[in-house]
């Protein structure tokens, strides 16, 4: 019989195979990495009762692609996680413009979804593209991952 400890909803969403209504995280290390999406892509304001939860990530869709601009987001998001997720560690923010890269999507295996874009952005020449290295640590051990948000 598996382990029925879950931790919260996953993100992206997802239906459930096993009977419940949407998939659940089973590890502590996809709960952090769920939290972390899920902040990262919340506008501040939005949640009741919460009015800093989030990042101010959507206002920088319309601003000039430059040093400053990705400064000014890398600190938005150094902010949003050091007062939301204490508990993780970022060891490297780096923000840079997608047209610069190629369009093709980074994947890590088939089924991983990493890759997440703010609704209505693409790969233009307005688009900016965060790549957020993290670790989470517990009491005994030490995970890193990462993700990658098209603004």
């Amino acid at each position: 019989m598996a382990n029925p400890v879950t931790y919260g909803i996953n993100f992206p969403f997802r239906d459930s195979f096993d009977g419940r209504y949407l998939d659940l995280s089973d590890t502590i290390d996809e709960e952090i990495r769920t939290d972390l999406i899920h902040l990262l892509l919340t506008r501040k304001g939005t949640r009741y009762f919460l009015p800093d939860f989030g990042t101010r990530l959507l206002e920088y869709i319309f601003e000039p692609m430059d040093g400053t601009s990705f400064s000014e987001i890398e600190a938005e998001i150094r902010e949003s996680i050091k007062r939301y997720i204490p508990n993780l560690k970022v060891t490297s923010i780096t923000v840079y413009d997608a047209s610069t890269e190629e369009t093709e999507e980074i994947r890590v295996a088939s089924g991983d979804d990493r890759v997440y874009r703010l609704p209505g952005a693409g790969t233009k020449e307005h688009t900016a593209r965060v790549k957020l290295d993290y670790v989470i640590t517990t009491n005994v051990f030490q995970s890193s991952n990462f993700i990658i948000i098209n603004i």
